[in-house]
């Protein structure tokens, strides 16, 4: 059991850096005075999703679920 515990944390420490160098790519959320008066629903802000920053957002939700079950497992004491 102890070799899979050490996978586990080579695992963990490798998302834990790759969650960080994904959150760091991200553009800021300030849309300014444009979201006041509805200006930022253009074509990229209806289409987000398919953009290279809505893909961002979600390999970083998926990561940090990852992390965090991956945390709850290595700290339970049955391995």
């Amino acid at each position: 059991m102890a070799v899979f515990r050490i996978i586990l944390t080579i695992v963990f420490i490798i998302l834990s850096v790759a969650l960080s160098a994904i959150i760091l790519l991200q553009e800021g959320k300030s849309a300014g005075l444009g979201a006041v008066s509805g200006a930022a629903e253009t074509y990229w802000g209806k289409n987000k999703g398919r953009s290279m920053e809505g893909k961002l957002e979600k390999i970083t939700k998926w990561i940090a679920i990852l992390f965090l079950v991956l945390a709850v497992v290595l700290n339970l004491n049955v391995l």
